[in-house]
């Protein structure tokens, strides 16, 4: 997901506490028609736009909303208000192209708001939309609630995980309780199935007879997704970070961990050439520090200005988003200084929190005021959505057997993400199994051709998951091979940009395998 800034504290242990979030079904239901009965009314609404009332939003954003069912199968057991944003199209317009930023749990009304200038090109055909998907945001946001204590997740010889599990995994079923307690009505209903459907009865609200989209690491998923289920409604989508549609949890959080501990090595290397790095000069040193570093916040958490304490956890997040482009290692350098030298947690709280709020103006029915929306919202929906896409559920038997080895091997990815990581074997344990139709259904796509981008060196979505994609999706893949880092390429790749944007315009799509070189404009 692209690094959002933030204004708000962040939530202590909210990585962990997500590691329990509830979720129910998140089925493959068949696909919903516009005539289907009890959903015409979603389907023929229209948007309507209205100003953002914040001082910081651009005054040509437009804010606006689209209600959609709780539960496609029964469309009379309620309705959610899901926000959305755009900036008009500067000429003649085709329509509109929608937006999704990634998390899963990122909001796009906040990132098109604070992150549209990245998009403009876009507007020379298109209104640019993004939305907060359901669970999200303004749109009946999820959360674990305030004041649940910590779980024990059985990354520390002292963990009580490993000397009585049952009490352990009890704590982690109390949690989800909490969760579910929290997060209201939409909880059974959250995941990227019934997100695609609403990106559908968005599109309709929008007036396009076809969606045009460009998605994100997460957003790559989605964007799958949908094609599978309105394969004759895709117009030109493009998938950017492309997210794997096959691997379980556990094998993602190893990957992610690796990606995440090269990224923070090449960040050490960077930092230490620099006197004002607070960790030294010594990268091997550095790298030490910086788990030390975290295994003392974990002990003896510092105060913030905010009230609370920021934790391991907390630093740990916060290098997370930071790592995902080099243009923000030099904030992260001058936070993490603040941090070491003066204990001084804002700068390194704004890379860890959830993103800015954006409130909306107007009459836009029950969306969440800016103000309500949870500190842990982000983490509660990242956990809430992953688990209603995985089939996968771990026992109480299987925990307790391969806790080691799975410490092991996380650990050995990386000292300082991999036992954060683990905490995603445990998070749907205990709960109604997830959906099985993205793993088993969402390939051999029969839709209009598409445009997969796969950055080499991207931390969080592996070059390697592009790939196998594209394999996956069949012949109506592109893939435009980025030979440079980061997470993601089109805000930091000319090339890439360029790229994308011929192909959302005009329909121009590069050769199936072509690339874009490091720091360089041309594709060779």
């Amino acid at each position: 997901m692209p690094v959002k800034l933030s204004k708000r504290p962040a939530l202590r242990g909210c990585a962990v506490l997500a590691a329990a979030v509830v979720t129910l079904l998140g089925l493959g239901l068949p696909t919903a028609q516009e005539d289907d009965p009890g959903l015409e009314r979603f389907y023929r609404q229209h948007v309507k736009w209205g100003r953002c009332d914040t001082l910081d939003a651009p005054k040509d954003l437009q804010c606006g909303k689209v209600t959609v069912p709780l539960d496609y199968a029964d469309p009379k057991a309620g309705t959610l208000d899901l926000a959305l944003a755009r900036y008009r199209a500067t000429g003649d317009s085709r329509g509109s192209v929608l937006l999704n930023f990634g998390g899963p749990g990122g909001g796009g009304v906040d990132q098109l708001a604070y992150g549209g200038k990245d998009f403009m090109g876009l507007t020379d055909g298109y209104d640019v939309v993004s939305f907060d998907p359901r669970g999200v945001g303004r749109s009946s946001p999820v959360s674990c609630g305030e004041g649940v204590e910590d779980i024990p997740d059985g990354t520390d010889d002292s963990s009580e995980l490993g000397a009585d599990p049952r009490a352990v995994l009890e704590e982690i079923r109390r949690t989800a309780r909490a969760c579910a307690k929290h997060s209201g009505p939409v909880l059974p209903y959250i995941g990227t199935v019934y997100a695609s459907r609403d990106m559908d009865v968005m599109r309709a609200a929008l007036g396009d007879d076809r969606l045009n989209y460009l998605g994100f690491s997460y957003g790559t998923r989605l964007g799958a997704v949908y094609a599978k289920q309105f394969p004759d409604r895709v117009g030109r989508m493009v998938l950017d970070g492309v997210d794997t549609l096959t691997e379980p949890l556990t094998e993602q959080g190893v990957a992610g961990a690796k990606g995440q501990q090269a990224a923070l090595d090449e960040f050490i290397d960077w930092c230490t050439e620099d006197i004002a790095c607070p960790f030294g000069q010594d990268a091997r040193t550095a790298r030490e520090e910086v788990v030390r570093l975290v295994e003392s916040l974990d002990e003896d958490p510092v105060p913030t200005d905010f009230g609370g304490v920021f934790t391991g956890q907390d630093l740990v997040s916060a290098l997370s988003q930071a790592l995902y482009s080099e243009e923000m290692w030099p904030t992260l350098e001058r936070a993490l200084a603040a941090l070491v030298e003066d204990g001084d947690t804002r700068a390194l709280q704004s890379l860890a929190g959830g993103g800015l709020a954006v409130p909306v103006r107007g009459d836009h029915g029950d969306l969440a005021d800016p103000e309500d929306i949870p500190l842990d919202n982000l983490p509660a929906a990242l956990m809430a959505i992953n688990c209603a896409d995985d089939p996968d559920r771990p026992t109480a038997e299987s925990i307790t057997r391969n806790l080691d080895r799975w410490r092991a091997e996380y650990e050995r990815a990386s000292p300082v993400f991999g036992p954060y990581r683990l905490t995603e074997v445990l998070m749907c344990y205990g709960r109604p199994k997830g959906t099985d139709f993205i793993r088993e259904q969402v390939k051999d796509l029969d839709t209009p051709k598409m445009l997969l981008v796969g950055t080499r060196g991207d931390p969080a979505t592996p070059y390697r998951w592009t790939v196998q994609t594209a394999e996956r999706l069949g012949s109506a893949a592109v893939v435009l091979d980025n030979r440079d880092g980061g997470h993601t390429g089109y805000a930091s790749s000319a090339c890439v940009q360029r790229k994308v944007d011929d192909f959302l315009l005009y329909g121009s799509l590069p050769p199936n395998g072509s690339s874009c070189g490091q720091d360089e404009d041309e594709a060779r």
